[in-house]
């Protein structure tokens, strides 16, 4: 029998269905499972299943496969950067594994970490991605913690930090590297860790972790930032269309409503923008609301955002009308997660919101601090929602939360 581009992608989505394996969720995109039965209320005394001390720092959100938990962290104290895991049901922690250990990156923005990557999986590895002696790595797990291989993608000259995850796409990890000295999208075999493709990136820095979308008919690598917007065969590394008008510095992954891809940026210019993804150039719309570091939602034919300063937006996602623009919150670095027609999103503070989210209306459900510092995403999964924060009086110590009814 064989087997469409949809019905694999429903496979696969059929799949990871309970898990978060991955940036972005099961699809990529900030969509959960539908279905899920989830509680919009929480703090330390109400729906809370488990909660777990975390070593180290880092901004990596969490990640669930099987029956673990797995997140990112970087321990200054011992100079080593870390995958963590931690027991699904209990929060226990189940290993520990050093990636590097030594030369950890001392210098960037005051507020970035050393662990900024998500840890991904195929359902049988992982793979993360880190800045270590001036340059950026790419290592292989197994799921005991064991790793598999390593490799060192290409130097890289610090600017704020570096944040990009890795995407699993078939056979291959694609990795995102963009710097000052000029950096590399780069496509690593699955197995072997060896480079399939390589290319050039322009001079810039820029933060963005690649998407896979499909768009305008076929599927496409995208990665914005560096003052372009590009597109990559993911398999043979072709570029299929390279455009000007991102701005220089970006932090989304970009998302698709199968036309267009919408990413945003914030230095030097602050925008959102719709662009045509058939290799056209043409700008469907454009604003000037600022798109920095959170990415963003399609659903229905709109397109749903919270700004980096704290409001929540819909656009449609054809003519960039407004349909409406509401305050959440101060301060975000955590991207919106979208289960049903809920969005759940996280602000610095360590407070997530939940509101409904349809082209009607915005209407806000609730607020629920957790800690009081967060610069991660939510995971959610099996009726579950996964939560990294930190509570940072007396002394600042992480913390991994599983919040459910």
């Amino acid at each position: 029998m064989k087997l469409t581009a949809f019905s694999l992608l429903i496979a696969t989505t059929s799949l990871f269905a309970a898990d978060w394996p991955a940036w972005r969720g099961p699809t990529g995109d900030g969509h959960a499972a539908p279905g899920q039965k989830l509680p919009v209320k929480w703090s330390e005394s109400e729906n809370l299943v488990w909660k777990a001390a975390v070593r180290g720092r880092g901004h990596g959100s969490p990640i669930v496969v099987g029956d673990q938990v797995l997140l990112a962290t970087a321990d200054v104290e011992t100079e080593e950067q870390l995958v963590l895991s931690f027991d699904r049901a209990t929060g226990k922690s189940r290993w520990e594994s050093v990636v590097h250990r030594g030369n950890l990156n001392t210098k960037g923005h005051k507020i970035s970490s050393q662990a900024s990557s998500d840890v991904v999986s195929d359902g049988e590895r992982l793979f993360v991605n880190f800045l270590n002696n001036g340059a950026v790595f790419t290592t292989a797990l197994d799921l005991n913690g064991k790793q598999l291989w390593q490799r060192r993608v290409c130097d890289f000259q610090v600017h704020q930090g570096f944040g990009s995850s890795p995407v699993i796409y078939q056979n291959i990890v694609l990795v995102s590297a963009d710097h000052r000295g000029g950096g590399k999208m780069t496509s690593l075999n699955k197995l072997t860790g060896e480079i399939v493709w390589q290319q050039d990136r322009p001079p810039v820095a820029n933060y963005a972790s690649p998407a896979i979308v499909t768009a305008a008919g076929k599927v496409q690598a995208v990665l914005a930032g560096c003052n372009k917007v590009e597109s990559f065969d993911p398999l043979t590394g072709k570029k299929l269309w390279s455009i000007d008008g991102s701005t220089e510095e970006t932090v989304v992954t970009a998302v698709t409503d199968g036309s267009r891809v919408f990413l945003g940026g914030g230095y030097p210019k602050r925008h959102t923008m719709a662009l045509e993804a058939d290799g056209s150039g043409k700008i469907a719309w454009e604003n000037v609301t600022q798109t920095y570091v959170p990415s963003m939602i399609v659903k229905s034919g709109h397109v749903f955002a919270v700004g980096d300063a704290g409001r929540a937006v819909c656009w449609h996602s054809a003519t960039g009308e407004e349909r409406w623009n509401e305050k959440v919150d101060r301060e975000f670095y955590g991207s919106p997660v979208m289960a049903d027609s809920r969005i759940y999103v996280t602000s610095k503070s360590g407070v997530t919101s939940v509101f409904e989210a349809t082209p009607e209306k915005f209407t806000l459900i609730g607020q629920n601090p957790l800690g009081d510092e967060s610069f991660s995403t939510p995971a959610i999964c099996g009726n579950r929602i996964y939560l990294r924060s930190a509570k940072t009086s007396p002394t600042r110590q992480e913390f991994l939360w599983c919040v459910g009814e």
